[in-house]
């Protein structure tokens, strides 16, 4: 798991910043999980930073906080799209 966290370090997943007063931060924790293999078999282990949902203010920067994740389903119709058309990617 050290080599996940300092992943996510070196790629500046997260920037330090000051808190203001009167505001208490988010929380956030990591979540792990296996990579299988193609027979089942555990290749990696892997870590994300989750920011906790439940102990933000909804009436402060409700519109900061996201994550841009595509859906698998959607990124398949782009995907049927582009190869039924035959464009290039």
């Amino acid at each position: 798991m050290r080599s996940e966290v300092h992943s996510m370090h070196s790629n500046k997943v997260w920037t330090l910043v000051d808190l203001p007063k009167g505001v208490r931060p988010v929380g956030c924790e990591l979540v792990y999980n296996r990579k299988l293999g193609i027979n089942g078999e555990i290749t990696t282990f892997k870590a994300g930073l989750v920011a906790k949902g439940d102990t933000k203010n909804p009436k402060v920067n409700l519109k900061e906080t996201y994550s841009p994740v595509a859906m698998a389903k959607y990124i398949r119709i782009l995907l049927a799209i582009t190869a039924h058309y035959d464009y290039e990617i």
